[in-house]
């Protein structure tokens, strides 16, 4: 089950034919969709497939990958002056009180507003050209959806810190992200079982972020992050281990993921619950400014 779900990404990538879903059709087993308030809960940690070849294939960084991410963490939230806040519209007199019988300053709409703004930050930094040029990847489905989980699960970590309330927000994100994909999948041609193929991205969904956290733990071995982002980022098939140019590239990663994670846990509640936080911008880096 676990391989079907490994190459569940690939293969909508692919997909153009009916045969093709004839066949997801008859050998694929789903499960119900989970809360991600209680994901950790009910999901499984399971070994990942010996499946390597780079779905990026890094050949030869653009930069210096191993001079990259060595700073020290900070917080990613916004200064009060940023251009690029965004802020909650105060609205007063009569148009206050019709937003307020609107329910629109209710904690549920103020929520979704947020949880909006908190994952268009994350596809300011996944859908832009810097990342995949810093890192050498090719921005295809597959990647991309690698990299939008990887995202979510640095700001659900975060939120996760902020017990049920945070939790719940989370879910709202996730809704969004969710519905995000579902668009993905149908501009990649699949609009036959569409459920089907979103309840398989799904479980790899909450099979790769119970992975990361199993890497962060205490008693992870130090290399088992490095280990998870290569076998979910730039694993396909072929050879279980990367070789040396790819090496430097997931160790870089994992830097960025490591230095991510310790840059959310210094960002304060406010700016998760508002999207004010921005992820550490790779457009900076010389040689990848230099190709615009």
């Amino acid at each position: 089950m676990l391989q079907r779900c490994s190459t569940a990404v690939s293969r909508v990538s692919k997909l153009g034919s009916t045969s093709s879903m004839e066949a997801l059709r008859k050998d694929a087993i789903f499960t119900p969709r989970h809360w991600y308030a209680t994901a950790a809960a009910t999901a499984s940690v399971a070994p990942a497939p010996n499946d390597s070849t780079a779905k990026g294939s890094p050949l030869k960084s653009v930069v210096n990958l191993d001079k990259m991410f060595w700073s020290k963490p900070c917080s990613l939230a916004l200064a009060p002056e940023s251009r690029f806040r965004i802020e909650e519209p105060k609205y007063e007199g009569f148009r206050h009180v019709i937003y307020k019988m609107l329910l629109f300053y209710s904690k549920q709409s103020k929520s979704i507003r947020g949880a909006n703004v908190v994952y268009r930050r994350i596809l300011h930094q996944v859908d832009k050209p810097a990342i995949y040029e810093v890192f050498n990847l090719e921005k295809t489905f597959k990647m991309t959806f690698s990299l939008l989980v990887l995202h979510m699960w640095l700001c659900l970590r975060r939120l996760k810190q902020e017990g049920k309330e945070g939790a719940e927000f989370g879910q709202y994100i996730y809704e969004r992200y969710n519905h995000d994909v579902e668009l993905r999948v149908s501009k990649e041609g699949v609009n036959l079982l569409l459920t089907k193929w979103m309840k398989e991205l799904e479980k790899i969904f909450y099979g790769n972020i119970v992975a990361y956290d199993a890497a962060l733990l205490p008693e992870a071995k130090p290399d088992e992050l490095s280990k998870v982002i290569w076998r979910n980022v730039f694993a396909d098939d072929g050879e279980s281990q990367p070789d040396d140019a790819a090496l430097r590239t997931v160790q870089a990663m994992t830097r960025y993921v490591r230095r991510e994670v310790s840059c959310f846990s210094l960002t304060d509640k406010e700016a998760m619950y508002s999207g004010n936080f921005m992820f550490t911008s790779l457009d900076n880096i010389p040689s990848v400014s230099a190709k615009r």
